[in-house]
């Protein structure tokens, strides 16, 4: 191409540009294995620093998201309890795996947030096969237990009955309902981040809870202890909410991913033009902005300053000497 065909030339450049772009997202994807690899944190519920801090999880982050197995997720219980194989296991900032996953099952925006404790069935019995999917929990399991849908039961179908509980990582096994005191003791200790008053612990406290069925509790680092399934779970949490109501411990079929590696700042721009359904960027620290523009900076001016360096350095060169002295040379003849 020549610049007398400028309409080429900018083709050219746009095919580039695309077949970069395809081969960035390709590669991502062989990386991670989920498509599409990267999620755009847009709340600060993970955030550690207010003026943000890289390594844990602020808005306008970029995540990528990790296509790892549900059975392979470390919690937070069992990476703090010492005598877990998985004990001293991190990842952006505190123990535990990371995990993003859908409310229920449910359409909308993805949430991301700490794995804390995985509940296991332990005892089970088989329900009764003769009744309706939408039958009531007494009428699949008459003799008691809670009715788990998912949960494959000892004959090998799906939908099973059951009666006790464990936790990975705590001492709770074969147990009815489910009591942990994350204080350092019982379990490992994890830090709530507020004021201690009358009843209220530093710590964070699942009291007396009655699972509907297995899976991950989670929790945002900066949420202080009100775990996303709600006040049954963990008293005075909120929860997080979809069309269904308040998520339930999340299911394998309910997991998007693992949180991989972070890409500090540049979701930043994605926020900025982002409509009304998203929060823009109220959540994404003053740093932040600060941190996008020098990218952008170094992204635009330094081709010019490698340009401007490699000219000078090979005016210098021993060749463009010589090639000097020989001009100069022709030109005397």
């Amino acid at each position: 191409m020549t610049d007398k065909s400028p309409l080429s030339n900018l083709l050219r450049e746009m095919l580039l540009a695309v077949a970069m772009i395809a081969f960035l997202v390709l590669g991502l994807w062989a990386h991670t294995g989920t498509m599409p690899p990267l999620v755009v944190v847009e709340s600060s519920s993970m955030i550690h620093e207010e003026n943000g801090e890289v390594g844990s999880i602020d808005a306008g982050d970029l995540i990528l998201v990790m296509d790892t197995p549900y059975d392979n997720i470390v919690t937070f219980a069992e990476a703090s309890d010492r005598g877990n194989k998985y004990f001293g296991y991190e990842t952006h900032g505190m123990a535990g795996d990371v995990i993003i996953y859908q409310k229920n099952g449910d359409a909308g925006t993805p949430i991301i947030h700490r794995a804390i404790l995985r509940v296991e069935a332990s005892q089970t019995v088989s329900p009764d096969r003769t009744v309706s999917a939408d039958a009531s929990e007494s009428e699949h399991c008459p003799e008691g237990g809670t009715w788990d849908s998912a949960a494959e039961d000892s004959d090998g179908l799906q939908g099973t009955c059951v009666l006790t509980w464990s936790v990975p990582g705590t001492n709770v096994t074969n147990s009815e309902t489910v009591t942990i005191r994350f204080d350092g003791y019982h379990a490992g200790y994890y830090d709530c981040k507020r004021f201690a008053h009358a009843n209220v612990e530093p710590y964070l406290v699942v009291w007396d809870w009655q699972p509907k069925h297995s899976g991950i509790v989670t929790l945002g680092d900066n949420n202080q202890c009100s775990v996303d399934q709600g006040g049954l779970v963990v008293n005075g949490s909120s929860g997080v909410h979809s069309a269904s109501g308040v998520a339930g411990p999340v299911r394998e079929s309910w997991l998007v991913g693992v949180a991989g590696g972070e890409i500090p700042w540049l979701g930043t721009v994605k926020l900025m033009l982002s409509g009304p359904s998203s929060p823009g960027t109220q959540y994404v620290p003053g740093s932040s902005f600060l941190f996008l523009a020098m990218v952008i900076g170094g992204i635009i001016f330094a081709p010019v300053g490698l340009e401007v360096g490699l000219s000078r350095l090979m005016q210098k060169s021993p060749e463009m000497e010589q090639a000097k002295i020989e001009d100069d040379y022709s030109s005397e003849e």
